[in-house]
């Protein structure tokens, strides 16, 4: 059965997580599914996407059948090898969405437990229903956050909120979640949001949205000296061309751009 739906209407990519009886949770079909629509969208001229998951929650996490998988095969064999650049397989689950040359707004509700909440921390934005809960759920069967966990984390909240949802594995609200970091906004209708706001990403410079995610991501990591050459790059590519000069004529005309 299909586990990933990717359609593509006004400029914006819908990629939704397609085993709602299921909680949306990750068995290998839905993995590689993830990874395949990532990748479709990857190579596609969307200005936005809009990541959801069908049904009652966003994604709870591995299914059990994938936990049982963990006791008959050599974890070395299956975590260790770099099969997408810098990541395995599970770690890309999560990073092939920081990847993505255009912003990625997930749009979060039920819950987001473990591998479901590092596949969300990927987005550029998170949109959580208020009743949402969310954890860091790996301790509860004995394990750490390795979908890339690790690397999205520690850039959105404190050293010791990250340390208590390690060590505790314990659900929060999303209100609680918005207020240390780990999404953005709440709403009571997160997809609905979600969807308005990949429109007003989508109708501006499509060359200016993706230099800025690479100019952020850029900035989150490198030091200042890299950054501060890394602004003036950018910079330089977008200022007189076409789709600049098109939002010139758009401000100036009243009127919304419109971008070959």
């Amino acid at each position: 059965m299909s586990r990933v739906s990717v359609e593509y209407k006004d400029h914006i990519a819908h990629v939704t997580l397609t085993r709602g009886d299921k909680m949306n949770a990750l068995d290998d079909a839905m993995i590689k599914a993830i990874l395949s629509a990532g990748q479709e969208v990857a190579a596609s001229d969307a200005r936005a996407v809009v990541l959801s998951g069908e049904g009652k929650s966003f994604c709870a996490g591995l299914d059990m059948a994938s936990f049982a998988k963990m006791a008959h095969i050599d974890p070395r064999e299956w975590l260790m090898a770099r099969s997408h650049e810098d990541a395995n397989e599970m770690q890309e689950l999560a990073l092939i969405w920081r990847r993505l040359p255009m912003p990625v707004i997930c749009a979060i509700q039920g819950v987001a437990y473990g591998g479901g909440l590092q596949i969300a921390l990927g987005a550029d934005v998170r949109i959580a229903h208020p009743d949402t809960k969310l954890a860091v759920m790996e301790m509860k069967w004995g394990i750490i956050p390795d979908m890339g966990g690790m690397v999205l984390l520690p850039k959105l909240v404190r050293s010791d909120v990250l340390r208590l949802l390690t060590y505790t594995a314990r659900p929060i609200g999303a209100s609680q979640a918005a207020d240390w970091g780990l999404v953005t906004k709440t709403s009571d209708d997160p997809l609905t949001e979600a969807i308005a706001l990949a429109e007003d990403i989508g109708g501006r410079s499509p060359s200016a949205i993706r230099a800025a995610k690479r100019l952020i991501d850029l900035a989150e990591t490198q030091p200042r000296a890299e950054v501060l050459m890394a602004e003036s790059a950018e910079q330089v590519e977008l200022i007189g061309k076409p789709e600049q000069m098109e939002v010139i004529a758009a401000q100036m005309q009243g009127r919304k751009p419109v971008f070959k």
